[in-house]
């Protein structure tokens, strides 16, 4: 089933479809990988037996992802980018599957991101987290609308406005991770989590989800809306958005203008 996909890998067996990013060594999300995730998500929901999605890294993987490729935020293809990323997001809502990370390594920027949305989070204790964008020029746009509900408003703020990164005990004590094992444990323990959905009514637990999320009084959709726009009409159009992604391209220090 993989042999469609250049950047990622999928199974589903067993009513787990497994999702396994395969741009080593720090899997960066390009376009095309993304709509590929897309596309795997979509394969995953459309088995209704299926009872989570596991996203996860091939071995010689240094990071669970260091982000969304810089290069893609200029002019000619932010626009593509913002829209294949958020995607991601949208499906993962509207499916209702639970959804599990294994982080073995850097989770950053949209890595970050995408583990922030997950249901259960399984770490080792070599992972890092954080959203870098404000060192960039930018802000993390998923990030500004679920890492408040998912670690509390003040600590959220703090990462997104200072582009900090912390460990995976911090990340545990926060309610970002779920779990830290040894780097060993990390296959042994995703499957403990998975034998015990396997228990469970594929349906069930997808009502469940739903319920969960529509409990928070607006659709990720709504609020991801409003973000975007100020993302690409206010943001995107600032001199220090263009010089951020500019200078790390041209591998120097930006010279912010604060406008």
């Amino acid at each position: 089933m993989s042999e469609a996909y250049r950047n990622i890998r999928l199974s589903i067996e067993e009513r787990v479809g497994r999702i396994t990013f395969a741009r080593a060594p720090l899997n960066v999300f390009n376009i095309e990988m993304m709509r590929e995730i897309a596309a795997a998500i979509n394969a995953c929901v459309a088995e209704r037996e299926t009872v989570a999605i596991v996203f996860d890294t091939t071995p010689e993987s240094r990071a669970f992802s260091a982000g969304v490729a810089v290069e893609e935020h200029v002019e000619e293809t932010i626009y593509q980018m913002l829209d294949s990323f958020h995607a991601i997001f949208r499906l993962l809502e509207q499916a209702g599957k639970p959804t599990i990370a294994v982080v073995d390594g850097a989770a950053l920027g949209g890595g970050c991101e995408l583990l922030a949305a997950c249901d259960i989070v399984i770490a080792s204790p070599r992972a890092r987290f954080g959203q870098p964008e404000i060192k960039l020029g930018v802000f993390p746009p998923v990030a500004a609308v679920l890492l408040p509900r998912v670690i509390g408003d003040k600590r959220a703020r703090e990462l997104m406005l200072t582009g900090e990164l912390i460990d995976a005990q911090e990340a545990l004590r926060l309610g970002l991770v779920s779990y830290v094992v040894p780097q060993e444990q990390l296959g042994p323990k995703t499957q403990e989590v998975l034998a015990r959905l396997r228990e469970l009514s594929a349906t069930v637990l997808e009502a469940t989800r739903h319920a969960i999320d529509m409990g928070r009084g607006f659709s990720l959709d709504e609020a991801l809306a409003k973000v975007e726009n100020l993302y690409l009409n206010e943001l995107m159009k600032t001199e220090d958005a263009r010089e951020g992604v500019r200078a790390f391209m041209e591998k120097r220090k930006p010279a912010w203008r604060n406008k």
